[in-house]
C-alpha cells in the first residue's frame, strides 16, 4: 500500500502533467479532478492536505506568467546585494542551514574504497527519496520510484565503497527540511564529490531564496563566469543532492520551467509547493 504522502504526490503530479498537456484549452478544476479520478470535493481536499491552499491558488504558482513575474523582481538577481538582505528565515533556509564540503581526491579515488556510506529510503511531499551519507555528511540524495534502481545508481557513483542500509543523524537532519516547521532545524552537512567549478555552482544555488527563482545566466554571473551559462547548466544537471541543493529553482530566462534530472513535473510541483508555503506564512 502506498504511503499517504506518496499517494498525494502522485495525484498532484498527474494533475500537473494533465494541465501541461492541455494548457491551450485551460481545463477547469472539475475536468482536472475527473482526470485524476477524484470528485471536485476530494480534489480540493487533496491540495489542502498536501500544501494548505486550494488547487486554484496553487495552479497560479506553476504558471509561466508567475515565473516571469518572479524573475522580473530585483531580488531575483543573484548579483544584487538585495538578494542577500532582508529575507525571512524561511527565505534563507538553504544557505543558512546547509554547508558543503568537497571530497578530497583521496576520499573518492579507487571508486570510493575508503568510504563507508549509510543509506536509507524515506517519503517526502514529492515522492520517495534515497538519502546517503559518509562520516562527514550527505553525499547523495535522489528521488526515485524504484528502490533497487536508486541503490544501483548510488553504487555506480561509489562502486568500491562499503554500504550499510541504516538511518544516521546526517540523514535525519537532511530529511527534516521537508517539514513545514523549521524552528529546530539543525545544520545540514553535505560531503560532495565534484570539481571546483561544480562545487562553486552548487554553493551558488543555496543562495536562491525559498520560493524564488533564478536563471542559468544569473548563476553564471554570481560565480563570476558570466559567459559560462552552458557549463553552469551542465553542473546544475549533475547536482547530486535533490531539493537540499535547490536546482529546481533555476529556470529558463523566458519563464519556461525547463528540464529537471528527477522529472520536470516534480520540479513544477516543488516550485508551486514552496510558493504556497510562503503564501500561508
Amino acid at each position: 500500500m502506498l504511503d499517504n504522502k506518496t499517494h498525494q504526490y502522485n495525484k498532484i503530479a498527474e494533475a500537473i502533467a494533465f494541465i501541461d498537456d492541455n494548457h491551450k484549452v485551460q481545463p477547469s478544476l472539475d475536468t482536472i479532478a475527473e482526470h485524476v479520478n477524484l470528485s471536485p470535493f476530494h480534489f480540493q481536499r487533496l491540495f489542502k492536505e498536501w500544501v494548505g491552499i486550494s488547487p486554484k491558488k496553487y495552479l497560479k504558482f506553476i504558471s509561466s506568467s508567475y515565473a516571469k513575474g518572479l524573475l522580473r523582481k530585483k531580488e531575483s538577481n543573484l548579483s544584487d546585494t538585495a538578494f542577500e538582505m532582508g529575507l525571512s528565515g524561511t527565505g534563507r533556509l538553504h544557505d543558512m542551514f546547509v554547508t558543503i564540503e568537497g571530497m578530497t581526491p583521496g576520499e573518492y579515488k579507487n571508486g570510493g574504497s575508503s568510504l563507508i556510506i549509510n543509506y536509507s529510503f524515506a517519503e517526502t511531499p514529492f515522492g520517495e527519496i534515497i538519502v546517503a551519507a559518509t562520516n562527514k555528511g550527505i553525499c547523495h540524495m535522489a528521488f526515485s520510484e524504484n528502490n533497487v534502481l536508486a541503490f544501483e545508481e548510488l553504487q555506480g557513483i561509489f562502486p568500491n565503497a562499503t554500504f550499510n542500509q541504516k538511518v544516521d543523524k546526517f540523514q535525519q537532519d537532511a530529511l527534516f527540511i521537508f517539514r513545514n516547521d523549521w524552528t529546530n532545524l539543525n545544520e545540514i552537512k553535505l560531503h560532495l564529490k565534484g570539481t571546483k567549478f561544480q562545487l562553486k555552482v552548487w554553493e551558488a544555488l543555496l543562495s536562491i531564496p525559498y520560493g524564488n527563482l533564478s536563471t542559468y545566466g544569473e548563476i553564471a554571473e554570481a560565480i563570476q563566469h558570466p559567459k559560462a551559462s552552458r557549463a553552469v547548466g551542465t553542473a546544475i544537471g549533475n547536482n547530486p543532492i535533490a531539493y537540499l541543493i535547490p536546482c529546481h529553482r533555476v529556470i529558463q530566462k523566458s519563464g519556461n520551467f525547463g528540464g529537471y534530472h528527477w522529472n520536470p513535473t516534480r520540479k513544477k510541483a516543488m516550485i508551486g509547493w514552496e510558493a504556497s508555503i510562503l503564501e500561508n506564512e
